[in-house]
């Protein structure tokens, strides 16, 4: 097994893995708190960090047909999301290359 590279983000608004506090993304990258996950509330995101992406699987949403990866924190490779690939309705385009983490499984980390 390789040498684990993690990247550490500086803020005080950072976004870390539930499980092992590994940093995610900051407050900066954050879209909308308005989504639906498996387990409740959901964020979308621009950009994360720390993350390995699964397979490519089409998936039916509240929303409509998407082609998403979910996405592994790469410590403790708990799933934190999924990574929105394709979504295939034109009013759905915005959330290509876009990140969905669960409010269950991400949490604040700074001085909120």
């Amino acid at each position: 097994m390789g040498v684990l590279f993690k990247q550490y983000l500086s803020g005080d608004k950072i976004y870390t893995c539930s499980q092992c506090k590994t940093h995610c993304t900051d407050h900066g990258q954050l879209i909308s708190k308005a989504f639906q996950g498996r387990h409740g509330r959901a964020y979308l995101f621009s950009d994360v960090v720390n993350v390995t992406l699964g397979p490519r699987e089409d998936r039916m949403l509240i929303t409509g047909l998407h082609t998403v990866c979910d996405c592994y924190c790469i410590t403790c490779n708990s799933v934190l999301g999924w990574k929105y690939e394709v979504a295939y309705e034109e009013s759905q385009k915005y959330k290509e290359g876009k990140f969905i983490l669960e409010k269950a499984k991400v949490q604040k980390e700074g001085s909120w």
